[in-house]
């Protein structure tokens, strides 16, 4: 016997079950068996794919703070898309504010442009780093060295990705992503503007990007306040700006500076060779100190103060401190002899050409 419960139709059940239809039809052997009826799309217009530039960029960007943000990712295979999708929005939206100057501009070789191979895209496009050098150039859009060299590092990333595969640590790929987010981000709102007034979901949808783009920033900030309070603190005079990563984490120490943030160790050499200028000669200047040739003049520390940085020592040289060797022009301590200033290696020469001299006129 039912209870008056169960006697209720259940969730999924109609009225009329299954069973209850066939009971009320004719049964035996010859009697067909009609399967239970299911439920059948209505048919209506073919659904359309339709992303415009733009809104196909920010879109990109939706699922690229999803897979970032470490309550919704932070897996490995999270960053693995994220960096495809960060790399196709920074295309995808680079090139839009790149179509309004002229459609051209976007074509590998704007010399190859047809108006037909615009209107059917049946055309090779010029690369990211192509795209970022006519926007400045053709433009005028600001786009930072620090930027454009991060845009770089995430193409790179995303051809090995993409191609070959990449075994890379992904703290360093995290944090080069927060980077380029932050700045799309900021080149939608400044260039793109326009496009977002058009559309009143467009702005909702950059809304959720901005939200998710203050957690991934929070998680950085704090994972850094964490190592002020603990690796790095009272090691302002001693912490400089990883080139990987970026972040001020990276302790000075003689022979291999380390990443606290990323965890990035670099030989002296190396190091050295990636915190100089452009404008820093080849081989670079000797260290007054160890007088090994890895002294770098583009090293930021946390403390603020401009020097002169040995990555083989970890020494550090305020320029006015210094003076320039009288032979060879390297940075070498200041005499305080009046005599011209000489780094030793100079010294040295001189000393042995001035010894073989005297030995000579002796002879």
């Amino acid at each position: 016997m039912l209870t008056p419960d169960q006697n209720v139709p259940q969730s999924g059940e109609t009225p009329e079950t299954p069973e209850e239809k066939m009971a009320d039809r004719p049964s035996g052997p010859l009697t067909p068996t009609r399967a239970p009826k299911r439920n059948r799309r209505r048919s209506g217009p073919p659904s359309v794919l339709d992303f415009p530039p733009v809104p196909n960029g920010v879109d990109y960007l939706r699922s690229v703070v999803t897979h970032l943000n470490p309550a919704t990712g932070g897996s490995p295979r999270d960053i693995k898309y994220a960096v495809l999708h960060l790399q196709a929005a920074a295309e995808v939206l680079l090139k839009a504010r790149l179509s309004r100057e002229h459609w051209s501009l976007i074509f590998a070789d704007p010399r190859t442009a047809t108006s037909d191979a615009y209107a059917e895209a049946k055309f090779t496009s010029c690369t990211t780093g192509a795209a970022v050098e006519r926007l400045r150039n053709i433009a005028g859009v600001s786009i930072s060295d620090k930027e454009a060299d991060a845009l770089d590092k995430l193409a790179d990333d995303r051809n090995a990705l993409q191609h070959y595969g990449l075994t890379f640590n992904a703290k360093v790929i995290e944090a080069r992503a927060a980077t380029v987010l932050d700045f799309l981000v900021r080149f939608i709102d400044e260039h793109l503007e326009p496009e977002l007034r058009k559309s009143g979901p467009l702005y909702l949808e950059m809304e959720v990007v901005r939200r998710g783009l203050k957690d991934i920033q929070s998680f950085v900030t704090k994972r850094m306040n964490r190592l002020r309070g603990n690796e790095l603190k009272d090691a302002e005079n001693r912490t400089l700006r990883c080139p990987d990563c970026q972040q001020l984490a990276m302790l000075a120490e003689a022979g291999r500076s380390r990443c606290c943030f990323c965890g990035k160790a670099w030989p002296a050499y190396d190091l050295a060779d990636l915190l100089r200028t452009d404008e820093q000669p080849e081989p670079l200047d000797q260290c007054p100190g160890c007088y090994v040739p890895t002294l770098a003049d583009n090293a930021v520390f946390a403390d603020g103060k401009p020097t002169l940085f040995c990555t083989n020592c970890a020494g550090r040289f305020a320029p006015a401190e210094l003076g320039n060797c009288a032979a060879c022009g390297c940075y070498c301590s200041t005499s305080d002899t009046g005599g011209q200033d000489l780094c030793i290696f100079c010294a040295e020469d001189i000393r042995r050409q001035e010894q073989e001299d005297h030995e000579r006129f002796w002879m």
